[in-house]
């Protein structure tokens, strides 16, 4: 990931990528002649040679090596999803973070995908969808990368932090889940079933989350439905492609129809589809990962807590440990 995120800083107005960091110094040459900026060994020669806003796109496992010195001399940072591998870690870089006030935004890149602003944008001027039923399938082939964590921080952490996201950042009141591992020393797949009670965001109903993650499947697929209360929400990462269904007919309507049913009388040649509005969402072409550094970038900029904060990444991070543990409570 480190390769796109130079990439885009190196072509953003008003921005200037001075370096990277890399231990290799093959890799480390190969870039700086690509993106035309200079190489460094580790982090305090970058912070030296002055910076003000920072990726950390190394192995889980370094983040907070990494992201320690950084935030210590007060520079911004965006760390690759998750922002740490256990709660303990987590906990340390967030409060850093908070204790030296330095500007931290974790990659969740799933909420910068079009089909994500699709939907926010969308549901804007509509009532609230509130979602009761979240059903999430997240599967691809093995690819080999980030094997030292299991599916659950490698893969499921994207939809956890949309899932939490949709919960108003509240966690999970309950939490089953079951998993094998298969090729690597962890989870290779995972079905996790969350439940949230009395969530504040919704106006205190429940809504169940069941979400699938496999890095050990045919083909890729990355799908997410949402059944909400005044809609139905089918989103397609992979594509970047959506449908929205929402009720139509008014409450007379309804309840004649609801009334009819009750007597009895034949039905069968109404069409369902007329008492609802089927629309495609409507989806841009913008890339997520450029959309996802300008936020960054904006929060450094202004000092403004950026959309995927040090809290949130703790939350999803604690939300991945509890499923982990409930795997092996399961096992």
């Amino acid at each position: 990931m480190g390769q796109h995120h130079a990439r885009v800083y190196s072509t953003l107005d008003g921005c200037e990528l001075v370096g990277v960091v890399d231990a290799n110094p093959v890799r480390r040459k190969e870039i700086t002649d690509k993106f035309k900026c200079r190489g460094f060994d580790t982090v305090e020669q970058l912070i030296e040679a002055g910076v003000d806003a920072a990726s950390i796109a190394t192995p889980t496992t370094s983040h907070r090596a990494a992201a320690e010195p950084l935030l210590n001399a007060g520079v911004a940072c965006l760390i690759e999803k998750p922002l740490a591998g256990d709660v303990e870690t987590a906990r340390a870089i967030r409060d850093l973070a908070e204790k030296t006030g330095s500007v931290l935004m974790v990659g969740h890149i799933e909420r910068f995908n079009p089909i994500m602003r699709a939907m926010r944008k969308a549901t804007e001027n509509m009532p609230p969808v509130v979602p009761r039923f979240i059903e999430v399938h997240r599967v691809s082939p093995m690819t080999f990368r980030s094997v030292d964590v299991g599916v659950v921080m490698d893969m499921m952490i994207h939809d956890l932090d949309v899932v939490l996201m949709l919960m108003g950042g509240q966690e999970p009141t309950e939490i089953q889940a079951s998993g094998v591992a298969v090729i690597t020393g962890h989870e290779d797949i995972c079905n996790a079933r969350l439940t949230f009670r009395n969530v504040k965001a919704l106006g205190g109903v429940t809504c169940v989350a069941n979400i699938t993650a496999s890095r050990l499947a045919l083909k890729t697929e990355r799908v997410t439905r949402i059944t909400g209360e005044n809609a139905y929400i089918k989103i397609d990462y992979g594509a970047k492609t959506g449908t929205m269904i929402r009720r139509i007919a008014n409450e007379i309507q309804m309840n004649e129809m609801r009334e009819q049913l009750r007597t009895g009388k034949d039905l069968t040649a109404l069409k369902w589809n007329e008492l609802v509005n089927i629309e495609p969402l409507v989806v841009d072409d913008a890339e997520p990962i450029v959309m996802e550094i300008k936020a960054f970038l904006h929060a450094a900029r202004t000092g403004d807590r950026p959309p995927i904060d040090a809290e949130a990444g703790f939350a999803n991070v604690r939300t991945a440990e509890r499923i982990v543990q409930a795997i092996k409570l399961s096992s």
